[in-house]
């Protein structure tokens, strides 16, 4: 059972597709010739929020401008999950660690 769950976990911290039959990340690092277009559609909504904010934000002001219901904590914390993927590829910066 325990092996199972590792291996649930490690598949769903690092989602992944099959192309030419290899691996590739669904939401690949930032860098030289990556695109944001090459992110899935929703983090794509994800970064054109925090994009028209213009200022850092907080996981409850984009699941607000995202249309999520943001009173039940634990509704945001597949956004949270998916905001700090989105700073560990190099898409978003983490303001609260930058500051730390």
């Amino acid at each position: 059972m325990a092996e199972q769950l590792a291996a649930e976990t490690a598949a769903a911290a690092q989602p992944t597709a099959q192309v030419a039959g290899r691996p590739v990340l669904l939401v690949p690092h930032r860098g030289p010739g990556v695109a944001e277009d090459a992110l899935p559609p929703e983090y794509q909504k994800i970064l054109a929020v925090v994009r028209r904010a213009g200022a850092p934000v907080a996981t409850r002001q984009v699941g607000e401008a995202l249309g999520l219901e943001v009173t039940v904590r634990g509704r945001l914390e597949p956004l949270r999950g998916k905001l700090s993927k989105l700073a560990g590829r190099g898409w978003l910066l983490n303001s609260h660690r930058a500051t730390r």
